[in-house]
């Protein structure tokens, strides 16, 4: 077949019909007009589909009919993507031009568009251009081009991929108050995953609040680093501290802080690295904020690696296959062009790719170092095993092989957040949630090490409350972590790991004694606890922390008391970081409805957090700041879309 060299200015396949930007189409056999129509399908046949862009079969139609020709005007050209291949245009024979997509996209590339049809709004041009690395002056002449090309409406235009609506969290009962007579201990396990702020920022970006159970405030808190007091080596690889200050929300109450700091490996002390790179490639990942988001987001990852580790591809659209063997890094240039060739389409068999991931990471393991598989998906399993418990029980299984799993979240629309929580908490992982490139950026190169690099597994945390100083208290997030008080003992139950430098931060809120603040009346006919020993009988809590070093299944405990000493007497007096944890703390309150955090106002947040923002050398707690103040306009929920 005679293979024509279009030219286009941009090219992208994908999951539903979409247009894309494009300049001429010229084939050996028959000239077209200039700016053609162009289409992604999921599924063949192509035929019917250009038949309905040019009006064909209802031209057909009238000649059988007439029992003749009937006259037809040139039709504008219209390309056809499917998978891997292009069908471009109708010939008058009725015959199709086809075309190989790399060599399209390779000409897209080096080609400037000069026209626009009907196609994307201004704010995708200028996306799309940004998420393939385009530079300022092409997106400034899309602008240009955009506002020159007049008559085109919302409705003519065929949009990506994007659904609304449909993103799943799991259901969070906020934690209840307690009565320390009748529960005195409280135990959870530790969480570094940073998901939600991931997905609440960038609904707030959007304009709207996020869904009440998308705020994980755990979550929120521990996004930030925390300058606490590091550990002195790997034996002890994390450090805990303690302060007591008053509430910003309840003058009566106080704030018990809990802050841990993870041991920092130095560049000679981390072990190689065996990583699987799962990748979503589905028809729901063909959109600007998931595939193209996620092949730069590796790119940065593949740079902080060293030569000697490995990196490996896993795909899974409708089936799933390696698309990269296991690579040393110092042939960086063969894994960035296996990223390049990445295109979506399809359903999604997550659970096989899942698999097939585990069974390479296997089959390369690294004894002593670390192996891992990534999965960057929007969480959509369509295809094979879906049930949550079943895919659960797989991972438990597999961490035991020592190949740990964690999960990189993409796009909003379809996003399944509960099922990628489900399988970074069992699979020895974190989660996180990657809406630009500067959040990749944050957890792929700025906390690398802490990503990837485990030093403490299966942290737990245990807090016995002194009824004599201590009437109630309340765990502010947590929620998903929370175990039962035998669990703590009990090394076969799985809890949180720490990566390196990780900071882990909890927040209780206590009632004291005697201050008549109390949300819960005491019973009539239970008795009143007797006070205890002198030597205790100032202290707030009995802090409790079981680990495991990453080579051992026993654990190690680590204890320190609450005291008075920890405490401080006003807000401004405590510790900064102590007082930033809490405007985030106070936010998060706020987002999932303000049930215990009385007069407190968006207003209040971002006064406390300006005045613990500190030297904030990234720009993260700037940014907070700015997200409180959109909260405060933010719609209750997206308007639907035309």
């Amino acid at each position: 077949m005679n293979i024509a060299r279009p030219r286009f200015g941009y090219v992208l396949a994908g999951a539903a019909v979409i247009a894309v930007l494009a300049t001429t189409v010229v084939t050996t056999n028959q000239s077209w007009r200039e700016t053609p129509i162009v289409v992604a399908i999921d599924t063949p046949p192509v035929a019917p589909v250009v038949d309905k862009i040019l009006g064909s079969a209802e031209l057909n139609k009238r000649e059988a009919e007439a029992g003749a020709p009937v006259e037809r005007k040139a039709p504008a050209p219209v390309v056809i993507l499917h998978e891997k291949r292009i069908v471009a245009g109708r010939k008058d024979d009725g015959s199709e031009e086809m075309f190989d997509l790399d060599v399209v996209t390779e000409l897209a590339q080096a080609n400037e568009p000069t026209a626009i049809t009907r196609g994307l709004s201004k704010q995708q041009v200028v996306s799309q251009y940004t998420a393939r690395g385009a530079g300022a002056d092409m997106a400034a002449r899309e602008r240009r081009m955009y506002d020159e090309a007049a008559g085109i409406g919302d409705q003519e235009r065929m949009l990506y991929y994007e659904d609304q609506g449909r993103d799943r969290f799991t259901n969070i009962v906020t934690n209840p108050v307690k009565v320390v007579t009748e529960e005195p201990v409280s135990t959870f396990s530790i969480d570094v995953d940073t998901a939600s702020y991931g997905f609440m920022r960038a609904s707030l970006n959007n304009g709207v609040l996020p869904q009440k159970d998308a705020v994980r405030i755990e979550e929120l808190i521990n996004y930030f680093p925390y300058d606490y007091a590091a550990p002195d080596g790997r034996a002890t690889p994390f450090a805990a501290s303690v302060s007591v200050m008053p509430t910003p929300w309840n003058k009566a109450t106080k704030l018990l802080h809990i802050g841990i700091k993870g041991y920092a490996l130095s560049p000679g002390e981390k072990p190689r690295s065996n990583l699987v790179f799962l990748i979503d490639t589905s028809g729901s990942m063909n959109a600007p904020n998931k595939l193209p988001l996620l092949i730069n987001a590796f790119k940065l990852l593949v740079d902080t690696l060293e030569p000697d580790d490995t990196v490996a591809i896993v795909t899974y659209a409708g089936g799933a296959g390696v698309a990269l063997e296991p690579t040393k890094v110092s042939e960086r240039g063969k894994i960035l062009a296996s990223l390049e060739r990445l295109r979506s389409g399809g359903s999604t068999a997550g659970a096989e790719g899942i698999r097939q991931a585990y069974l390479l990471a296997e089959q390369n393991f690294v004894e002593d170092g670390v192996n891992r598989v990534i999965l960057a998906t929007d969480g959509d399993f369509n295809v094979g095993i879906t049930d949550t418990d079943e895919l659960k029980s797989y991972i438990e299984r597999k961490r035991a092989t020592g190949v740990f799993l964690s999960v990189l979240g993409f796009g909003m629309g379809n996003y399944n957040d509960a099922l990628m929580q489900t399988l970074a908490q069992n699979g020895n992982g974190n989660a996180a949630y990657i809406d630009t490139l500067s959040e990749a950026r944050k957890v792929l190169v700025e906390e690398a090490t802490s990503t990837l690099f485990t030093i403490a597994k299966d942290v737990k945390l245990q807090i016995e409350f002194n009824p004599d100083t201590v009437a109630e208290y309340r765990l502010i997030g947590y929620e998903t972590r929370l175990l039962n008080r035998e669990d703590f003992n009990n090394d076969k139950v799985d809890a949180g790991d720490i990566g390196s430098g990780h900071t882990v931060t909890a927040i209780y809120e206590l009632t004291p004694v005697g201050s008549g603040a109390a949300l819960i009346d005491e019973l009539r006919y239970q008795p009143r606890t007797e006070a205890t020993t002198d030597r205790a009988a100032d202290e707030y809590a009995f802090l409790k922390i079981r680990f495991k070093l990453p080579d051992s299944d026993t654990s190690t405990l680590i204890t320190l008391p609450v005291t008075p000493d920890h405490e401080s007497a006003t807000i401004a007096a405590a510790p900064r970081e102590a007082r930033f944890a809490a405007a985030v703390a106070g936010f998060g309150q706020l987002l999932r409805g303000g049930r215990y955090t009385g007069e407190l106002t968006h207003d209040d947040v971002i006064e406390l957090a300006q005045g613990a923002r500190g030297e904030d050398p990234f720009g993260y707690r700037a940014e907070f700041i700015n997200l409180v103040r959109l909260a405060k306009s933010a719609a209750d929920m997206e308007a639907l879309k035309p």
